[in-house]
């Protein structure tokens, strides 16, 4: 008779089950040992080749009230640890990966080119700065300035102030500042000059001879005059005696024509001709808006100059460049006070010339040309 395979093979004792704390794992085990004890190899291949499979819940879906698994570092943490503007989008539970619904997004603004002519710059038709929209710090920047602009810059006061008396009731004061205050003053009335540029042009304002004239209400800057002392200046010419002088009053002849005569009636034509008058009207019209005046050849002798007076947007119409005219007046010259058609203006543009002719009472006032800054 043919011998057993298992003879061939040393008997040996079966190796330990391996360790397991399911329940099902011991009854399996237990099981395996249960055989019978003379087929070895049988038993050795049931021990060898036995699986234990072990489950584990899955964790909830949950993200506040569920641990987390425990990091590398062996350390739990909690979802509620987490900051509450941080809002995670995605945390990983139980080595799966859950993503947070509830997390706030954060949007910017875009803006769409459609051939606007100001899409990346627009000027504020008020102040006149030049910003781009939509982007915080050029929107920042812009409504700073326009409030200096408009309202007036702030200012809270220095210990010594030169501060010129008026007869007006009226609340504010005006401050004289020189070029041998110290530099915060003057400073200031850099900060100022940079704002009456806006509207009257660059480069020409302020100079180390002029004197400035600040209106200063409600811890703001309201006004603002620069004098200068002149030695001679320019009585303007009227409207109506500009166009005398440009021949506009020249009277239109009647030249006859021949006469057309049907049957026994006679028409007699005649013909007007072309006056330029209108047209020379409506040019001198035109300079006196773009600020050209026409003056005398011959000067007369003028002692202050006014070179610049501006008042802010809001303030305007409440009497404060009046305020300036007299606190100049009385100020300029150490214990005199000037007569009202001593002052003279330069170039005044169209706005400048109305406050001028109702300053004086006429239209017949003083005018110089104004030299660019000096050092």
């Amino acid at each position: 008779m043919q011998p057993k395979i298992s003879s061939f093979f040393h008997n040996s004792p079966p190796p330990p089950p391996p360790p397991s704390s399911s329940p099902h794992a011991s009854s399996a085990s237990s099981s395996l040992l249960d055989g019978d004890g003379d087929d070895d190899l049988a038993l050795w291949q049931r021990t060898q080749h036995a699986f234990v499979a072990t489950y584990k819940r899955r964790a909830p879906k949950s993200l506040r009230s569920e641990i987390l698994e425990e990091s590398s570092s062996g350390e739990a943490t909690k979802l509620d640890s987490v900051e509450p503007g941080s809002n995670p989008e995605s945390v990983a539970i139980g080595g799966m990966k859950v993503i947070n619904r509830n997390k706030k997004r954060s949007y910017a603004q875009v803006h769409l080119e459609l051939g606007q002519s100001d899409f990346l710059l627009r000027a504020c038709s008020e102040c006149g700065i030049k910003y781009a929209p939509g982007d915080e710090g050029d929107e920042k920047a812009h409504a700073a300035f326009h409030k200096n602009y408009t309202q007036g810059l702030q200012f809270k006061g220095w210990r010594s102030e030169r501060v010129i008396s008026t007869p007006s009731t009226e609340q504010g004061r005006i401050i004289m500042v020189l070029n041998s205050d110290p530099p915060a003053q003057r400073n200031k009335v850099q900060e100022v000059v940079k704002m009456m540029e806006v509207e009257l042009g660059s480069g020409w304002i302020y100079h180390n001879q002029c004197k400035v004239y600040l209106f200063v209400a409600s811890q703001r800057i309201a006004g603002c005059l620069v004098a200068e002392p002149i030695k001679e200046a320019f009585q303007i010419i009227s409207f109506k005696e500009s166009r005398r002088t440009e021949g506009t009053a020249i009277k239109d002849p009647r030249v006859k024509s021949a006469a057309l005569q049907f049957g026994n009636v006679v028409f007699q034509r005649e013909a007007a001709k072309r006056s330029t008058s209108s047209r020379n009207r409506k040019k001198l019209e035109e300079n006196l808006l773009n600020g050209v005046v026409c003056c005398e050849k011959e000067a007369v002798s003028a002692i202050c100059g006014i070179r610049a007076i501006w008042v802010t947007p809001s303030n305007r119409r409440k009497h404060i460049a009046t305020r300036l005219l007299d606190a100049a007046r009385s100020s300029f010259c150490t214990g005199t006070v000037l007569e009202h058609s001593i002052l003279a203006f330069s170039q005044p543009t169209s706005a400048g010339r109305a406050l001028a002719s109702h300053y004086i009472g006429t239209e017949y006032f003083l005018v110089y040309k104004a030299n660019g800054s000096e050092p």
